[in-house]
């Protein structure tokens, strides 16, 4: 029973040193976040449509920011928002518009965060299965126009998510 306890002490006296290490998270570069919006802001414009592209990391800092031509002041709130969304709920925000609808309305955290918005456009971007940040697209005029364009700008740079 002694060893036991003893065993238990040393467990617990090592789970803070555990918690004081360094931890090692993945972000994007710079280049790469750069050509993501890129990409998303080009796909939509060929199409026709105006829009911002926004990609944040995991923490919900900006790493890039491009605002087409000729597109409305809101894409840019809009375009964050919805990167914002994917990243907190870990989903591409298209998936919360869906699930939203099947449940008769968004989850709680959506209606309480002010940054936060139910609306397609957002998608996540992971290595692996672990998320490292979102890209937001604002601007198209539904039918998952800003999802489409946001996940040409992941595809643009997937081939170098490692």
């Amino acid at each position: 029973m002694r060893l036991l306890t003893g065993a238990s002490l040393v467990l617990l006296a090592a789970a803070p040193l555990a918690a004081q290490t360094v931890l090692n998270t993945h972000r994007l570069s710079a280049t790469l976040a750069h050509e993501a919006v890129g990409e998303a802001v080009a796909t939509c414009a060929k199409q026709g449509y105006h829009v911002t592209a926004t990609l944040i990391d995991e923490a919900g800092h900006h790493q890039a920011v491009l605002r087409g031509d000729g597109t409305d002041i809101h894409t840019l709130d809009s375009s964050e928002m919805k990167a914002y969304t994917a990243v907190s709920f870990r989903t591409d925000t298209i998936d919360l518009v869906e699930r939203a609808k099947k449940e008769g309305g968004p989850p709680s955290a959506v209606a309480k965060d002010p940054k936060m918005i139910l609306a397609q456009g957002g998608v996540v971007i992971k290595i692996g299965g672990e998320v490292i940040g979102a890209i937001g697209v604002g601007g198209g005029p539904g039918n998952n126009i800003d999802t489409n364009c946001a996940r040409a700008g992941l595809a643009k740079i997937a081939d170098r998510l490692k």
